[in-house]
Order: structure tokens, then sequence, then C-alpha cells
């Protein structure tokens, strides 16, 4: 596994969402043209995981597209995305810009 979450796009619909699992990770959404829009993640406070974080951007029709990846250690996976993507596009997505003033560590992703 690389630092990047590679993993293939889905449409974001009630469909797609309704077949995730109540779990814990990270999860990326994106624009129709595949551009990360924004990188999120479902805690221990979110009530059904990922389904219920995607259920709330789905509603807010905040993307075109999601992919997601579960892990216990979401917050580490959460900065670790937020690092990749700033070093890959020198800047983090524009769903993030409120997370511009966390510290966050440089990755040099190869």
């Amino acid at each position: 596994m690389g630092v990047r979450l590679d993993k293939p796009w889905r449409v974001l619909t009630a469909e797609a969402v309704a077949d995730l699992p109540a779990e814990l990770g990270v999860f990326q959404l994106g624009d129709s043209a595949g551009e990360v829009v924004r990188i999120g993640y479902a805690g221990g406070r979110t009530l059904f995981g990922l389904r219920s974080e995607l259920e709330a951007a789905l509603a807010k029709r905040e993307a075109a597209m999601f992919r997601t990846e579960v892990t216990s250690q979401y917050m580490s996976r959460y900065e670790e995305l937020l690092m990749v993507h700033a070093a890959d596009h020198g800047q983090l997505p524009p769903g993030n810009a409120a997370e511009a003033r966390r510290r966050l560590g440089r990755l040099s992703p190869g």
C-alpha cells in the first residue's frame, strides 16, 4: 500500500453510499474530472462511520465521486492524505481550506 489513496473512484449516489460499511476510515471526494475536492474521515463519534459521512456529503451535493479506505488509524491516515495532497498540488483541497492552519508535517512522496 502506497501513501496515496489510489482506489478507483465511485459515483456518489444513494445506492453506492448505502453499500458502504459502518466502519471507521478516510475518504476523498472528487469532482467529475477526478480531482480531489475534499479529504475527510469517519471517526469514533460518527454514528455509522463512512456511510454517515458520505450520506452527509451526498445531501450537500459536495462532489460527484468518492473513494474510501477502512482504517482504525483514521486520524493518522487523514493527516497523511492531507500532506500528500499538499506535496503533490502545493495546497490542500478546496474543501479542506479550514485545515490550512493545521500544523501538518511534510512528505516527499515518490
